[in-house]
């Protein structure tokens, strides 16, 4: 009797520590509408069949996951077109839709037996497949076979459809240029959280970056600058004799390449031409575009200054970097780039930015006076909404719509004219209530190109988003008219952004605040849950060699002055962080006192060193700020 208690026993405890194993968190990034866990697992095995409907449109899908499972595991999977008995995983189109999943919503059901990813569309089938590869352990992500992992997924029912359709981000090629390669590696990263839109920045001061055969100049001159490295915004004026070697541009072959690749991973292209501002690099090409005398003069910017924002907006320029909207040359150049974008991009959108125009070289210049009287036009941003209107007739003329950042609404423009608000949230609602369609990008949560960490490691930049505000995003607030509210979207402007390990690192894990925000039910999201599974996600991304911030570890810095004294307040974005700091010169570590309250600096002290740790792990990076760059932040 005493053997069997004992036996009976012991096989309970192995059971549970089994179960233990087994019930591995589940850290799925956007968080799905509906998740049942259940009990046991499935279990990866060498040779498993795949069945998959005999739809061209699931290729790249079908190829993408027989090359997750086979890189990491080393497994070979044998894809059946027919539906078989003995496969182990299943990929179905519904033969009778399922209206609430819609065209991109799926089903996913795992069992100890087989796996199944239903869908009424063959995104649907893409998308089930990015949750799929979640419920495997990280290192599916490895790009070299990994030994002694339990490559097993927990049984679960997953029901899952986006909340809006709109989920995008954006990457600024102008600022910073890249490559075709580059672009599709922002590209995959992006659609494995579900994002469906690309909005492709190709247009500014710093580069034109769009082959336009009938204005060959547009490439050949505006496509290179003086190369500069450092703080961009504060760089020296180019010399006379500085080589313009720095920057490039995509052939129609090129974008033509790019579109296709998204497409088949089940992303929209929508380009951007930004005018009529932000067109520097336009005008040194063909100098006849501009009001100004002196254009023939101009060159593609390298980062020097050439707006004065201390006034607020609009920004004084302190050269002209607007098409002049009282020259029929203009819009004549308008109809040749616009012919060609529209025969390249198959979107129905044209982006054409209009934000950002100065006002200063306008309100001087006798022919845009001499438009204003013949037009009866009383305010410069009326001088813009005739230039706007007029490019979106050129716009429908080419079977497309036109968009534009939410400026083009002080002056007035068609309720046809689709707005991105980026300037915060009002823009959007107030245009949404006009009967605009709109896509919500507010700076104050979506901006990825701001800081997400501390000036001591990240590049300086004017403001600050950290991960905590971008979670809080709401893409259709309740002040909005939902009907006209199409989605929302990152942006990342390149300033400061020279390559595309940059470009990760300041996408992520803000792309995953984003993600949860457009594609998860507004009930789902939990901060601290999202957390812990933004952790997991790190792992994946370690495997996947994909860079990230870890800035959510690092502490929050303030300054406060009483009196003549400064006090160091020290706070973290995340729960379960211990602070530990040095004003000595040394490097702290967990058996340095903890920090508890603000810190008085000392009055000799040079700099603070500041560190985090979860139990005796350091977690946050090594921080170390010097004391006059502390006393500056003091309120």
């Amino acid at each position: 009797m005493k053997s069997s208690f004992l036996i009976a026993s012991t096989l309970m405890i192995v059971l549970n520590c089994m179960g233990q194993v087994q019930k591995r968190p589940l850290s799925i990034i956007p968080e799905p509408v509906s998740v049942v866990e259940k009990q046991g697992v499935f279990i990866l095995q060498n040779n498993s069949v795949i069945t998959v409907p005999n739809n061209p449109e699931l290729k790249t899908t079908v190829d993408f996951l027989q090359a997750k499972l086979s890189t990491a595991t080393g497994y070979k999977f044998i894809i059946n077109r027919t539906n078989s008995s003995s496969a182990k995983i299943h990929l179905e189109l519904n033969k009778t839709r399922n209206k609430e999943l819609g065209d991109e919503g799926y089903t996913l059901s795992s069992t100890a037996q087989k796996i199944t990813i239903s869908a009424n569309k063959p995104a649907g089938l893409f998308y089930g497949v990015q949750t799929l590869l979640q419920l495997l352990p990280p290192e599916i992500e490895s790009k070299t076979i990994v030994k002694n992992v339990k490559w097993q997924i927990p049984a679960v029912e997953i029901k899952d459809y986006p909340r809006v359709g709109w989920r995008g981000l954006m990457l600024d090629v102008s600022r910073h240029f890249f490559t075709v390669k580059e672009v599709k590696q922002y590209i995959d990263a992006m659609v494995r959280y579900k994002f469906n839109m690309f909005h492709w920045h190709l247009t500014d001061d710093e580069g034109w970056r769009i082959q336009i055969k009938s204005l060959p100049k547009l490439t050949e001159v505006g496509a290179w600058r003086v190369e500069k490295i450092g703080n961009f915004g504060e760089f020296s004026n180019p010399l006379p004799d500085e080589p313009k070697n720095y920057g490039g541009f995509y052939t129609h072959e090129d974008i033509k390449e790019i579109i296709k690749y998204a497409e088949e991973r089940f992303v929209k292209v929508m380009p951007e031409i930004d005018v009529p501002g932000h067109s520097l690099a336009a005008i040194a090409s063909y100098p006849e575009l501009s009001c100004t005398e002196g254009a023939d003069k101009y060159n593609v910017r390298a980062g020097e200054p050439i707006m004065d924002w201390s006034h607020g907006a609009p920004p004084i320029a302190m050269l002209d970097n607007t098409l002049c909207p009282a020259n029929e040359k203009v819009y004549d150049f308008l109809d040749k780039v616009m012919t060609e974008v529209a025969s390249l991009f198959p979107f129905e959108y044209i982006h054409v930015g209009g934000d950002e125009a100065p006002h200063n070289y306008w309100e001087k210049n006798d022919q845009v006076k001499a438009l204003m009287k013949r037009e009866g036009l009383k305010t410069i941003p009326q001088v813009q909404a005739y230039f706007e209107k007029r490019l979106e007739k050129i716009i429908n003329a080419k079977g497309k719509k036109m968009m534009a950042w939410d400026e083009v609404l002080e002056g007035g423009v068609n309720e046809s004219t689709a707005v991105m608000s980026w300037r915060g949230m009002k823009y959007g609602i107030d245009a949404s209530k006009e009967g605009h369609f709109v896509v919500m990008a507010p700076n104050d949560y979506v901006y990825i190109d701001l800081m997400q960490g501390d000036l001591a490691t990240d590049p300086p930049v004017y403001a600050t988003v950290r991960l905590s505000q971008t979670y809080k995003f709401n893409p259709v607030p309740k002040e909005a008219n939902a009907k006209f509210v199409l989605g929302g979207q990152g942006n990342l402007w390149t300033e400061q952004i020279y390559n595309i390990r940059q470009a990760e690192y300041m996408t992520w894990p803000r792309g995953f605040a984003i993600a949860e925000s457009v594609w998860s039910p507004e009930g789902k999201k939990n901060w601290n849950r999202f957390i812990e599974k933004t952790e997991v996600q790190f792992k994946r991304m370690d495997n996947a060699h994909t860079k990230y911030s870890p800035a959510m570890y690092d502490p929050i810095v303030r300054v406060t002055k009483k009196d003549d004294k400064y006090f160091v307040n020290l706070s973290t974005e995340i729960d379960g962080l211990d602070i530990y700091t040095s004003f000595d010169n040394s490097t702290p570590d967990n058996f340095y006192p903890k920090y508890k309250e603000p810190q008085l600096i000392p009055k000799d002290a040079d700099l603070i060193r500041i560190i985090t740790y979860r139990g005796n792990q350091p977690v946050g990076r090594l921080m170390t700020i010097s004391v006059p760059d502390l006393k500056k932040r003091a309120r």
